[in-house]
């Protein structure tokens, strides 16, 4: 049995610790209420460095004002068994006071810097203003702290990684972003922290989101380009489910994630992602995932 994660609570005392570790460092950046997902993120890291570092931190930076901060799931037990079955060295846990001194984190306050990586287009960042300065933000700040040499993330948040790899290049941090790909659940459903949130019937219902992605690309591989039909394709099969409803479809530059109209450039290809929301007996769930349309 793997020996439990060192757990470090403090940026001195993590600062501390990071100049004691030699060789390289793989950094598994969380929310928290770790799921497979997660775990291949930790997986992979553990085979390409010496030591492997994961945060949890419920960042209040990227939640809007109207997204319930206090509601999100949390338990670190469950976070600390997955941790340890796939090798992590060390758990940094942060608290918004240590990582945003003043409270200047905190939806409604100000001062504080924050982060804004430009020229980012996509549909989500459109539908959620503010998300991405606070992802920005927050990696700035634990890239500052933890100093790794690769950072690890899951394809299933697309236009996060295309911010976090702009803003690693534009800044020059030393590190490589090491994208991995989404884990899904029996359905097809894109594992999530947030798939906590639904009922079991309702999480059931859900992998008609991928069907409508999968079916998506396969009329793209057989020479559909016309952006319109694509979204009407994907929009048909999601009307399906009267428990859903669409927040936005973008078939988007998979490098940029700036929104393309007309028709795909066949030879680059291109990422169609959705956002949803599933409203469920408990409460509504906003649920995103995407998939390649690559070149051919």
């Amino acid at each position: 049995m793997r020996p439990s994660p060192q757990i470090v609570r403090t940026i001195d005392a993590f600062m501390k610790l990071r100049s004691t570790l030699p060789g390289k460092v793989g950094f598994v950046p969380t929310m928290g209420y770790l799921h497979e997902g997660h775990g291949s993120l930790m997986k992979h890291a553990r085979t390409e460095n010496k030591h492997v570092v994961a945060s949890i931190f419920v960042n209040p930076t990227q939640f809007a004002p109207t997204d319930d901060l206090a509601a999100y799931p949390r338990d670190l037990d469950r976070d600390m068994k997955v941790a340890q079955g796939e090798g992590v060295d060390y758990l940094f846990l942060p608290d918004a006071a240590d990582m945003y001194p003043g409270g200047w984190g905190v939806s409604g306050h100000h001062g504080g810097s924050r982060v804004e990586v430009e020229g980012i287009k996509g549909k989500e960042a459109v539908a959620r203003p503010g998300h991405f300065s606070g992802v920005a933000t927050v990696l700035t700040k634990l890239f500052n702290i933890v100093q790794p040499h690769r950072a690890y993330f899951g394809q299933k948040d697309m236009l996060q990684c295309v911010v976090v790899k702009k803003m690693v290049r534009d800044l020059n941090f030393p590190l490589d972003v090491v994208v991995c790909p989404t884990l899904r659940e029996a359905n097809g459903l894109a594992m999530s922290s947030r798939n906590s949130y639904l009922a079991p019937g309702e999480r059931l219902k859900a992998g008609i989101i991928y069907e409508a992605l999968q079916s998506t690309q396969r009329l793209y591989q057989t020479g559909e380009r016309d952006c319109e039909v694509l979204r009407g394709h994907i929009g048909d099969i999601l009307s399906r489910e009267p428990l859903l409803s669409m927040d936005y479809v973008s078939i988007a530059d998979g490098m940029d994630g700036g929104e393309i109209s007309g028709k795909i450039d066949g030879a680059r290809g291109a990422n169609i992602s959705l956002a949803v929301f599933l409203n469920g007996v408990h409460r509504r769930t906003r649920l995103i995932d995407n998939i390649d349309l690559p070149g051919v």
